[in-house]
């Protein structure tokens, strides 16, 4: 990567959406609070080996609590719009039947928070808080799941819709939908493999099912559905290699963008798969007209299809079966790039990568980098954090932005992942990913060298020299 302060500066266009991104599990905390019930997530963590050093969300940072304080930070930092999500059964404890109005009143208070100090709502409806009475009922693998996300949809959108213009549905169902019913990596922690490829049909059908529904309600409405996309390479030319990347490339991406932009599954994908996890009946609604398409991106994966390589993306806290189903041989190998705390390599030209190749395959739709981070080895001065590396980050992944609208991509805004530390899933508090440092104690914030040089790059419309 190469450093930003030996590169010219860029300008982004006039209404470029500057945002940071969070999401409710991982900030929130009040898990019993004003009706809450319990998530998939909430089982989660209470089971021994699950997550790095036994963490649980129930205080997470509190945000609940402390929103009024995180949005005069973001207004601090010029954000032009916040991108958080709902939490389901916060607002439907059981995922059906009555609405928690407490639960959806936090949201009202949360919106009208950020309007009055100029941040746009960006709404995310699902970041894999599945309500657990829903699991319980056979959870995403069971078509019903996806009905009753579209109940909460409207539920949510008729509370919100006059006042939030830009939603997306289901974020990531990728990860919901493999690493929750597949490698058990996530909640909750299934290893089932056709159940994940239901899982992954219900998920696409939720969303498809939502923007329908939340078209029926009030507001002028903009949704999007979301995926995380890598730029996929074979190790060699060999063709083991090349047949893996496909592989890959093919569940981890075509799957969801073919079936959201093209009303279909990749036919070379359903041969390694098979094709009884799902009705034809359902593409047409899981290609409902959206008006724009969120990407988030971390990484690019390196790929062997030949015995011998890792066998997985990235290690794993703790043990874990395989997410990549019909594809359990394949390798992911290290291409030799620096990487982040989280293992991920860096490569910024594969965000260009994957903005072309959805602008050149797809149907044409405006696009958003929803989430863009890394995680480093944070260390608290005083009261400072030099990091230099996150820096470093943003900068070129912005550059490689900036050199995708150049070649006519219509890209529209970018999110960093994430506004501050938080609950990192399987891996607990031990990675930190924010702009904000939290003091996991004290609950206490502090700006990070990288939010403050997010705000002057904010500031100028783009990193500079």
């Amino acid at each position: 990567m190469q450093e930003a302060q030996s590169l010219p500066s860029v300008r982004f266009p006039a209404g470029f959406v500057w945002g940071a991104a969070t999401s409710a599990y991982q900030i929130e905390g009040a898990v019993a609070v004003d009706g809450r019930g319990p998530s998939i997530w909430d089982s989660f963590v209470r089971r021994p080996g699950r997550v790095l050093g036994g963490d649980d969300a129930d205080v997470a940072i509190d945000h609940y609590h402390r929103y009024p304080a995180d949005v005069k930070l973001m207004a601090e930092l010029g954000l032009s719009a916040y991108r958080f999500s709902v939490s389901w059964p916060r607002v439907q404890p059981d995922g059906r039947g009555a609405i928690n109005q407490k639960g959806l009143d936090f949201y009202r208070r949360l919106v009208d928070e950020l309007r009055e100090n100029g941040v746009d709502p960006w709404v995310t409806l699902y970041h894999w808080d599945l309500p657990q009475a829903l699991e319980d009922a056979g959870g995403w693998p069971v078509r019903d799941t996806a009905l009753r996300f579209a109940d909460y949809a409207a539920a949510v959108h008729d509370a919100l819709g006059d006042r939030v213009r830009d939603w997306s549905t289901v974020n990531e169902p990728w990860c919901a939908a493999f690493l929750g019913y597949a490698s058990g990596e996530h909640a909750p922690g299934r290893r089932e493999p056709e159940n994940a490829l239901r899982a992954a049909h219900h998920l696409n059908l939720a969303h498809g099912l939502a923007v329908r529904a939340m078209r029926a309600g009030r507001g002028d409405t903009r949704i999007g559905g979301c995926v995380n996309l890598y730029a996929v390479s074979p190790q060699t030319g060999d063709a083991a290699d090349l047949d893996a990347a496909r592989r890959v490339d093919g569940l981890q991406n075509r799957f969801f963008l073919d079936a959201l932009l093209k009303g279909r599954y990749p036919q070379d994908v359903l041969d390694d798969v098979g094709t009884g996890f799902f009705d034809q009946a359902d593409l047409a609604t899981i290609a409902a007209p959206i008006d724009m398409l969120l990407v988030n991106y971390y990484s690019r994966f390196t790929v062997s299809g030949r015995p011998g390589g890792a066998t997985s993306a990235a290690a794993a806290p703790t043990e874990t079966g395989s997410p990549w189903v019909g594809s359990e041989h394949v390798s992911f190998v290290g291409a030799g790039l620096p990487t982040t705390a989280m293992g991920w390599e860096i490569d910024e030209n594969g965000l260009t990568e994957v903005l072309l190749k959805v602008a050149r395959d797809y149907p044409a739709i405006p696009l958003v980098v929803s989430e863009n981070g890394a995680a480093f080895e944070d260390v608290l001065a005083g009261d400072s954090v030099h990091d230099a590396d996150r820096i470093g980050f943003l900068a070129a992944h912005l550059r490689t932005c900036h050199a995708a609208i150049e070649a006519g991509v219509p890209l529209e805004g970018y999110f960093a992942w994430s506004l501050m530390d938080n609950f990192e899933w399987a891996w607990g508090y031990g990675k930190r990913f924010g702009l904000v440092y939290v003091d996991f104690d004290t609950q206490r914030r502090i700006l990070k060298d990288s939010a403050l040089w997010y705000a002057e790059t904010i500031r100028r419309g783009g990193p500079a020299e």
